[in-house]
């Protein structure tokens, strides 16, 4: 039986392990075909209306950069309005907001500041915004997210590509304060993995796309067909993704779009925030999960699968992994002294050990984070450094193995909101730091 056990726990590793090359190799192939292009700004067709909104809740310090940049796009002004929702603020995100939009350079742009005392947090005012507007399309920038000039005009500029099939698009995000300390420099190594292999390969093999919650534009009409944003999502975005690919309606990824985020420079605001998304995901996960056995498209059951296998299989397994291998380990060192001591984790007696299987994996998972990474950082401008390969593998043993006990807490929290009937949405504020 425990055998049994500790064969499936490294096939499920293995089959992880196929899921990341699989998406590696995805995004390969996806700047094999881009990496060349010359990124062009020419008149598009037609301008769309947009709002924009913003949803900041006490971020006086940021806000004023956020603002001046999303004054600066490239887009018509008639054809903009920005909406900045100063969500139950006791700071001064209302008023320093309201300074950069009266500013003179910028009284041809539709700026206007909403004081919010709702509830349901981001969900919230997004859904508030929705009953608002009358525009084309919606689009939504976090407080701290400083989109680049152009980063409005592509993801229009995607949409209308196929605005049938395309009702929503989503662009990258990259880290503003990467150079910050250890802690902004891996997560800095988490995005650009995300945003440049993940979000690119699956969109490239399967043309599945995935709202970041940041940078991206959705259909008015269509999202207000939807029902809007489920209140109380702790992670909306997911949660919009979900219900987007169940109408058969696709998100489009628009990678030239780019937006600057600001990331937790402190363990402990990282910690609530990740812990925030991963129990987030997994709600979205259990919601969503009977869709492998429904009659939904098959893009809805892969992401099932995919986000099933990710959030609850593989993690299982690389949790049980280093438990088989650090026990060994351990055992190893005390048989040095103690001969008769016998290892606890073996395929056979006389057999090979499972330790020496599990060391093996590690090397792989290792060289694939390694790899995953490099190959990230090549695709994007002063990435590709010595100092970043050596802050990879550091990052392997310090930085992702702290989402592994994050993503413990998080499934334990999810169920137990369940199990228990408790309140799921409690959200904890990440601080923001003036740059």
């Amino acid at each position: 039986m425990t055998e049994g056990f500790q064969i499936l726990t490294l096939i499920s590793i293995w089959l992880s392990i196929l899921f990341s090359l699989i998406t590696l190799w995805g995004g390969v192939l996806f700047w094999l075909k881009h990496s060349k292009e010359i990124a062009k700004i020419t008149p598009l067709e037609y301008y769309p209306t947009v709002s924009i909104v913003v949803p900041a809740h006490n971020e006086e310090a940021v806000i004023q950069k956020t603002s001046r940049a999303i004054l600066n796009l490239n887009y018509p002004a008639d054809k903009v309005e920005i909406l900045i929702f100063a969500d139950n603020c006791t700071d001064r995100t209302a008023e320093l907001a309201e300074a950069v939009g009266n500013q003179a350079e910028y009284q041809k742009r539709q700026f206007k500041v909403v004081r919010r005392t709702g509830e349901g947090g981001k969900s919230g005012v997004l859904n508030d915004a929705l009953k608002m507007i009358h525009s084309d399309y919606l689009c939504v920038y976090d407080a701290d997210a400083m989109p680049e000039e152009n980063a409005l005009y592509f993801l229009i500029k995607k949409v209308l590509e196929d605005p049938e099939r395309y009702v929503a698009s989503f662009g990258r995000n990259k880290t503003r304060n990467a150079k910050q300390n250890f802690l902004t420099s891996c997560i800095n190594l988490e995005i650009v993995v995300t945003h440049r292999i993940q979000h690119c390969g699956v969109w490239q093999l399967f043309k599945i796309g995935r709202i970041p919650g940041t940078n991206f534009v959705i259909k008015t009409a269509f999202l207000k067909e939807l029902g809007g944003f489920r209140s109380g999502a702790l992670t909306e975005d997911t949660d919009l993704s979900f219900t987007i690919l169940g109408t058969g309606k696709l998100i489009a990824l628009a990678h030239n779009s780019e937006a600057f985020q600001q990331e937790p420079e402190k363990l402990k605001d990282y910690y609530y925030q990740r812990l925030r998304w991963a129990k987030g995901n997994y709600e979205v996960v259990i919601n969503n999960f009977r869709h492998l056995f429904d009659h939904s498209n098959w893009r809805v059951k892969l992401e099932t699968f995919y986000m099933s296998s990710i959030f609850f299989w593989f993690n299982a397994a690389v949790v049980l992994s280093d438990i088989f291998f650090i026990v060994n380990l351990i055992f190893a060192v005390i048989k040095i002294w103690v001969p008769t001591v016998e290892m606890p984790f073996t395929f056979t007696a006389g057999n090979l050990l499972l330790s020496q299987v599990l060391l093996f994996n590690w090397l792989l998972m290792i060289l694939l984070y390694v790899l995953q990474i490099s190959v990230a950082a090549s695709t994007q401008f002063g990435q590709v450094t010595t100092k970043q390969l050596w802050l990879a593998v550091a990052s392997y043993f310090t930085y992702s193995q702290l989402f592994i006990i994050i993503s413990i807490n998080a499934v334990w929290a999810a169920i137990a909101d369940r199990l228990f009937h408790r309140e799921a949405t409690k959200w904890v504020k990440t601080k923001r730091f003036t740059d």
